[in-house]
């Protein structure tokens, strides 16, 4: 999801940069005049020899009335609010980078945890039943915390592989990484394939 929204965010601020770019290039260069093309109805600023802010306050500025305040306030307000927003959530990282292993003999080590990931899902991956899974490490107050997605295949019973997946991969990465507990999320679903074709 948060990819997703940063993907969003970004694409439409490029747009919009980009707008602004092409009309003050246009602008600039005198475009609409050189290809005979006239301006959009109440553009600001159509030729290299116009400003666009003038001293004083536009006419439309003026005859705007009592909203013309809530576009000043209430616009920088919400924009604002989403860049807090979004700073709030790229500085929240729940993702685990790495894991400390505790060894045992007051030293450790720190394990990649997307090598761990790979791990718990490729041994989940030979499970009877499982066509897929997919494996997240994220960090909580009480420790680490898996995130696994598993597809099941039609035969598959859902509460035997949850039982597997506790007493095999995930308690396989438990014991390996050297953690008192690893808790986690399993979601499951039926694999989808394609329809078979007759020929």
């Amino acid at each position: 999801m948060l990819k997703a929204v940063n993907r969003v965010l970004l694409g439409l601020a490029g747009l919009v940069l980009l707008a602004l770019g092409l009309a003050v290039l246009a602008a600039g260069l005198d475009l609409w005049r050189r290809w005979n093309l006239d301006p959009p109805s109440g553009w600001l600023w159509s030729g290299p020899d116009e400003v666009l802010l003038g001293r004083g306050s536009p006419a439309w500025w003026q005859d705007a009335g009592w909203w013309r305040w809530l576009v000043v306030i209430g616009v920088p307000a919400a924009l604002l609010l989403l860049a807090l927003w979004w700073l709030a959530v790229q500085l929240r990282r729940q993702r685990a980078d790495t894991v400390l292993v505790d060894s045992g003999d007051g030293y450790g080590a720190l394990l990649r945890a997307g090598t761990l990931e790979d791990a718990v899902a490729a041994e989940a991956g030979t499970m009877a039943g499982v066509e897929r899974a997919k494996v997240t490490l994220g960090r909580r107050r009480t420790g680490v915390r898996a995130r696994v997605a598993v597809a099941l295949a039609a035969h598959a019973g859902p509460a035997g592989t949850l039982a597997g997946l506790r007493e095999g991969p995930l308690e396989h990465a438990r014991t390996s990484a050297g953690l008192d507990r690893l808790s986690a999320d399993v979601r499951m679903r039926s694999a989808r394939h394609r329809a078979g074709r007759v020929s």
